[in-house]
């Protein structure tokens, strides 16, 4: 469920809001259109939720981009 995703990357990032601030940038980034919106953002909140550091997150989207 997306409620635990949600919850398990609150563990890596300060507030709520900067998860949402930082999951819509993702999301945008990483979305392909071939793929549903919804099943970027899990994947994003997966990535958030399995990172050491919130840095490392930005980093990876930055990357991710550049390919």
């Amino acid at each position: 469920m997306r409620s635990d995703l949600i919850f398990g990357a609150l563990a890596h990032v300060k507030n709520r809001y900067e998860l949402c601030q930082m999951t819509s940038l993702a999301t945008r980034k990483l979305h392909r259109t071939s793929t549903r919106v919804e099943d970027t953002t899990n994947d994003v909140l997966t990535r958030f939720r399995q990172a050491d550091q919130a840095a490392h997150i930005s980093f990876n989207v930055e990357e991710s981009r550049a390919a």
